[in-house]
């Protein structure tokens, strides 16, 4: 998709960033939260595979280039206010670096944060 005058209704962060968020396509489970620049969303809708701007290493990163852990993209859609990313993916793998199935793992739990019962065990979803 070469034609990006979608990405101009876009309200942009300071830094140049967008909060985007991605949910398993067929769960709905909420997987990560990541960051996107321009280049990432577009390098995203062109391959149809999740790619991300990372701030800590302050590069591209697509997700799963290096696990196989891949985030295939089914939907893209925006919020309200047009200044956070939704990503509806098939998920390949574990979406966590840590080996979860989601980065959302812990809970808070009479003051202290616990992680969930099935948060490693739980089984991944197989998509076709």
């Amino acid at each position: 998709m070469s034609d990006s005058h979608w990405m101009e209704v876009l309200r942009w962060h300071d830094s140049g960033l967008l909060p985007a968020i991605a949910q398993d396509y067929d769960t709905g489970d909420v997987l990560t939260l990541a960051w996107m620049n321009r280049e990432s969303l577009q390098r995203t809708v062109d391959s149809g595979y999740a790619t991300y701007w990372s701030r800590s290493r302050q590069c591209l990163w697509r997700k799963g280039a290096t696990s196989g852990h891949l985030q295939q993209l089914r939907e893209l859609r925006l919020d309200c206010d047009s200044d956070t990313l939704l990503l509806l993916v098939l998920q390949v793998g574990v979406a966590c670096h840590t080996g979860h199935w989601s980065c959302f793992h812990q809970q808070l739990d009479n003051g202290r944060w616990s992680e969930l019962p099935d948060a490693l065990k739980r089984s991944i979803p197989e998509h076709e």
